[in-house]
């Protein structure tokens, strides 16, 4: 196991640890702290379990070399796994959101809504703190290694922290405003699952994007032409094909250069415009080159006197 995939796993253990003690005490603070909203927030909390034990499968896959099957690498399966957290997320929300509104409804038939107590009120100040510090934690981590499943992972504990604020918005009206305010446990939840639906829609989106084989954005392709340009010798870089492989990028290109000079000056000048690449966007790039003549100079024949 690499210094990376020993980094994810770990910033993913600590995240699993804490979403387990969480979900235990969401649940204990939901049943017995009479909260509906807690419930559904221990449902969350669960979804973040699950996406840890994703990110841990599909990451020590996404590290295995190129092989026979695959001449590109593994990079894929953990953008694959970046597109489950996001459609997790988002089934979390949508199913917030249900349960927010199955509640709202029996309000306004005259049901009244159970009083949640100061457990759950404690719990969910808890949430939004280790939930919190957790996205900090694990952003940052995420950030460093280059992993988009980690970063996922983190926006997930983030959107946990704002449903934990909801809850404790909920929690807090339903106890100390009266009976005619318990609706504002469920009204709680349906918001934050709006927040939550969003942002399992904003990692679902560039992971499927990719998986569909998209070109990398504009400014990046743009910045690979001025790299490569800059390599003396080398102009008109054209043809340009790009796309994303997990944490790393695939880029072929034809360029021109001088065709007076020989195949191995050539190919020289092509490793140096590789190896800028790979500086710039990651080693684990993968890059083809085509060269093609700029133009091609006639060579002057030595003139000989008639004998």
């Amino acid at each position: 196991m690499n210094t990376r995939e020993k980094r994810i796993y770990q910033v993913t253990f600590v995240g699993s640890a804490v979403n387990a003690l969480l979900i235990v005490l969401k649940f204990i603070a939901g049943i017995f702290g009479k909260s509906s909203a807690m419930v559904a927030d221990a449902v969350h909390s669960l979804s973040d379990f699950i996406t840890d034990v994703i990110v841990l499968v599909f990451v020590k896959i996404a590290g295995k070399p190129q092989d026979k099957g695959h001449d590109y690498g593994h990079g894929k399966f953990e953008t694959f796994a970046t597109m489950i957290i996001g459609i997790i997320l988002t089934v979390a929300g949508i199913g917030l959101m249900i349960n927010g509104i199955e509640l709202v409804l029996k309000s306004f038939k005259g049901i009244t809504l159970e009083q949640p107590t100061m457990l759950a009120l404690i719990i969910a100040f808890i949430s939004i703190l280790s939930k919190e510090w957790l996205y900090r934690f694990t952003i940052k981590e995420g950030r460093t290694v280059k992993s988009q499943a980690v970063v996922a992972n983190a926006w997930h504990h983030r959107s946990d922290a704002i449903s934990s604020a909801g809850t404790l918005i909920g929690v807090a009206g339903a106890m100390f405003l009266g009976p005619d305010w318990r609706i504002l446990d469920p009204l709680a939840a349906i918001v934050v699952s709006i927040f939550i639906i969003k942002s399992g829609y904003d990692i679902f989106k560039p992971a499927v994007s990719e998986l569909l084989e998209s070109s990398l954005s504009e400014a990046q392709e743009k910045e690979i032409r001025m790299v490569v340009e800059s390599v003396p010798g080398i102009e008109n870089v054209h043809n340009l094909r790009t796309r994303s492989i997990g944490n790393g990028i695939a880029v072929d290109m034809h360029v021109n250069m001088d065709g007076n000079i020989s195949l191995n000056e050539a190919h020289s000048k092509a490793t140096l415009a590789e190896k800028a690449i790979k500086h710039k966007f990651g080693q684990n790039a993968i890059v083809t080159i085509h060269m093609e003549p700029a133009s091609i100079k006639p060579v002057p024949h030595k003139h000989t006197e008639p004998r």
